[in-house]
């Protein structure tokens, strides 16, 4: 992992994914990029000189806001770090992050979960649902109230798809760095057939592929997906939950519906990592 991107709307609920972020920068000796995006509504004549004068203005306040913001929850510790600030200008904060992640090739945005800013897009998720679907890398949704200095236990939720043994082999990098143990889980409904055949199968094709001493596998039967796996992560006191994103019909699409992951969203207490299979 280069490079890291984590965008912030100077929220509260922001925090705790800036700090996760630099110390993954750290643990990676990656670089990082602090970003903002803000935006000034424009009327339906065109651009004025007060509008370009006014953009300016905000782009160096925003960047001495980025400073301070980093100073007051870091400390001292960015200064000298390999740490770069992002302003932006863009009616669609998702749009504007992915715009600037894909011209960057990050390999990881970094975006915590329910700001409180008046950025709309933040308020419900949505745009961290947006970024999970659209990302051309990894995403970490990352919970104000979470404290990830250690991840002990990470679980990532498969439907034995192919992609999954690329998406597993990127969290073996991640969990190498802390020395985490990774719990691979699908949970098998009553409709579901030969589930644990298929985990037998899965577990013997991805050992072959992807060299972890500290894996272990595991078959959960529930028909609620959603409570099912969230009664899996608070038994096995899970410090990080991983998942696949993409198209067709793979375990995180049943999971990650668009009620799903917007209560997924809200809800989760733990950092939340999704491998966009466009980006592996």
């Amino acid at each position: 992992m280069k490079t890291i991107l984590y965008a912030t709307d100077y929220s509260q609920n922001s925090v705790a994914a800036l700090r996760l972020a630099h110390l993954m920068t750290k643990k990676f000796n990656a670089k990082l990029f602090v970003m903002h995006v803000f935006d000034i509504p424009v009327t339906l004549s065109t651009v004025s000189i007060s509008h370009i004068k006014k953009e300016k203005r905000l782009m160096i306040e925003n960047h001495s806001k980025l400073k301070k913001f980093c100073t007051e929850h870091l400390g001292d510790t960015w200064e000298g770090g390999n740490i770069n600030f992002l302003v932006e200008e863009d009616v669609s904060v998702v749009q504007g992050v992915l715009e600037k992640a894909t011209k960057l090739e990050v390999d990881l945005i970094v975006v915590g979960t329910k700001g409180t800013s008046t950025i709309k897009e933040f308020l419900m998720g949505s745009a961290t649902t947006a970024l999970i679907k659209k990302a051309p890398c990894a995403v970490l949704v990352v919970p104000a109230m979470s404290s990830p200095e250690n991840f002990k236990t990470m679980v990532y939720a498969t439907d034995f798809e192919q992609a999954d043994i690329f998406a597993i082999n990127r969290l073996v990098e991640i969990a190498k760095k802390f020395n985490s143990k990774i719990s691979i889980v699908h949970i098998s409904t009553s409709r579901e057939y030969a589930g644990d055949q298929q985990m037998e199968w899965f577990k013997e094709m991805l050992n072959q592929k992807v060299t972890y001493d500290k894996m272990e596998f595991d078959l959960i039967l529930d028909d609620d997906i959603f409570e099912g796996l969230n009664r899996y992560l608070e038994k096995s006191n899970a410090s990080l939950l991983a998942m696949l994103e993409r198209k067709d019909n793979s375990f995180s699409q049943k999971f990650l519906q668009t009620d799903m992951i917007n209560k997924m969203v809200s809800g989760i207490t733990i950092p939340l990592i999704s491998f966009n299979i466009g980006g592996l």
